[in-house]
């Protein structure tokens, strides 16, 4: 439950504005002096303050800075004499996140202690899925040349440039997520969020809504004002993947933004800012697309001041096993297995031969099938399968399609049944005269 910490010397309003706060679902401990407030700072943890300027032993902007020291995650909101717009404007500058002005309307102090509150849990929210993602976005150091040079120009673009567009190309499963997480924990904007929206799976009626939120009443179901990405990623990143999808409505929009961090939300009037790095990753052809007119050129250069070529797995063979090991241990976590199985030599040489026309992503859905198959402490040959249709792997010794999988795995789970092929076909869930064919003698 969130917690609040009112600092007022105004005894009659610290006790209304403490009701009205603990009727949202707020808890509150009053202060009446900068001495109580170090006192509870010193022994519990808040996330929301409301501190007003005056109070009688000294001025709330001197403390406000030791507040955001020992108290990091608060949202802090400044009370200030009506008018005093130099106050709010040096409370803003020191940390403060909003500030009310005297005389307090309780509407008011309510109406921004419950969007603070809404912050926070959705900042909340967001740690908790990166926490969860983060193992599965890491960057495993790479081994070949070519990855080595996008990864330290990456690292130069974080610290030098931290608002820089960046866009990043290459071919669908070659880890550009996993750059574009690298790129955010290595900026100074690492400890805020990283925002990532899928453009292709933005439908095209919400998609001005959820990049740059709406105000109440925007449209028939807009019962309520939301904040949208660009919004809720400030100060942090926001990954555009497939960027080569967006409208061209949406395209211009964007552009407005990324040349000076400036939008409305839909059906407002009011244009607010918002300081968020854009990474853009696409593996389509976007010169391509500018030249045939569904692609803005204006957005193209503004999105590429940073270009990133990201290059395919095939061409960086050598970052082959320490992804393969890395990945093995992600996915041996995921399916809670305590023990990580290692790759025999025949089957990293296999992985090592392949082409991998779907990349990183590929490697994964391989090792993860294998891991499902495999009980033992090696993964041996058997069990990594690799595709060989169109053309875009290869046939080799060894190598086998995905029904001699299915076979020799029919006849494992058969053999771990007993031999009673009805019982088996039902727990693969397939029908008996299909499971026949799969066990049927050569």
């Amino acid at each position: 439950m969130l917690t609040t910490l009112l600092i007022d010397d105004d005894r009659a309003f610290s006790s209304v504005a403490a009701a009205a706060l603990q009727r949202e679902g707020l808890p509150v401990t009053v202060a009446h002096s900068l001495h109580e407030a170090r006192q509870q700072v010193s022994s519990k943890s808040f996330d929301l303050v409301v501190l007003d300027r005056r109070l009688p032993d000294g001025d709330g902007l001197q403390v406000l800075p030791e507040l955001r020291t020992q108290l990091p995650g608060a949202v802090i909101m400044m009370v200030t004499a009506h008018g005093d717009i130099a106050s709010a404007v040096e409370a803003i500058r020191l940390g403060a996140a909003d500030y009310l002005a005297k005389p307090v309307e309780l509407s008011d102090l309510v109406f921004k202690a419950r969007r603070a509150a809404d912050d926070i849990r959705l900042r909340d929210r967001l740690e908790h899925a990166e926490t969860t993602l983060s193992t599965r976005r890491g960057l495993v150091t790479p081994r070949s040349a070519t990855m080595k040079s996008v990864v330290e120009t990456l690292e130069r673009i974080a610290t030098q440039s931290p608002r820089s567009p960046v866009v990043l190309l290459g071919e669908t499963g070659s880890g550009k997520e996993a750059l574009a997480w690298h790129l955010h924990q290595r900026s100074f904007g690492a400890a805020m969020p990283f925002i990532q929206l899928n453009c292709a799976a933005l439908p095209e009626s919400m998609a001005e809504s959820e990049l740059f939120g709406h105000e109440r009443g925007a449209f028939t179901d807009a019962k309520a004002t939301r904040r949208g990405l660009v919004e809720l990623a400030a100060r942090g990143t926001l990954f555009l993947d497939e960027v080569g999808e967006l409208s061209a409505p949406l395209q211009a929009k964007l552009l407005t933004f990324l040349d000076g961090g400036r939008f409305r939300r839909l059906g407002g009037s009011t244009e607010l800012t918002s300081a968020t790095r854009v990474v853009a990753a696409t593996n389509r052809n976007l010169e391509a697309q500018v030249k045939a007119g569904t692609f803005r050129e204006d957005l193209w250069f503004r999105l590429s001041v940073f270009r990133i070529d990201v290059p395919p797995l095939r061409d960086r063979r050598e970052d082959i096993a320490p992804l393969a090991q890395e990945l093995l241990h992600r996915v041996a976590r995921e399916q809670g297995r305590r023990e990580v199985p290692t790759l025999s030599s025949d089957a990293l040489a296999l992985l090592q031969r392949y082409r991998f026309p779907g990349n990183v992503r590929e490697l994964r859905n391989i090792l993860e099938r294998a891991l499902a198959l495999e009980s033992g402490p090696e993964l041996k040959l058997d069990w990594v399968v690799v595709s060989n249709s169109s053309g875009a792997g290869f046939t080799s010794n060894g190598v086998e399609e995905l029904d001699a999988l299915e076979r020799r795995y029919a006849k494992w789970a058969l053999d771990q049944l007993g031999g009673k092929k009805l019982e088996t076909a039902k727990a693969l869930g397939i029908s008996h005269p299909t499971f026949s064919k799969l066990v049927r003698d050569e």
